[in-house]
């Protein structure tokens, strides 16, 4: 990712940040909605619960970004985990678009096409090395 892309990723997520637990209740609302065979991996979820598991994942990502080698192992083992609940490769993708829809609901004006595209690049990166770690070892 370059320099500029890490910036509008970290100065936007700071925008979320105050509307965290609207961000996690609108993303898996949309999730759930556009890819309803992902809702039962969170079946015995406390969904409270798991959208500050959810912000807290995205704060510890969008925080590395400066120095990724600090949260590839972590984001390969957290790959791993998520297999054995089931989670297929495909899920990354609808993952990503619901992230997306999710920031242009909450950024508003804010989320512009510089702004996505950088949340593109950050997604890509970070889902790319879950995958990796996944499904092609």
């Amino acid at each position: 990712m370059e320099a500029s892309q890490i910036t509008l990723v970290q100065d936007s997520f700071a925008k979320v940040v105050p509307i965290k637990d609207v961000a996690a209740e609108l993303f898996y609302t949309d999730l759930f909605e556009t890819a309803p065979e992902v809702k039962p991996y969170f079946a015995d979820a406390d969904m409270k619960d798991q959208g500050g598991k959810l912000m807290a994942s995205l704060a510890m990502v969008v925080n590395s970004l400066k120095a990724p080698e600090k949260i590839v192992p972590v984001a390969q083992e957290m790959a791993i985990k998520h297999v054995d609940y089931g989670v297929k490769e495909e899920d990354y993708g609808k993952v990503g678009a619901s992230l997306l829809r999710t920031l242009e609901k909450g950024l508003g004006d804010d989320f512009t096409d510089e702004v996505k595209g950088a949340w593109v690049a950050a997604y890509t990166l970070l889902s790319t090395v879950m995958v990796e770690a996944a499904y092609k070892a």
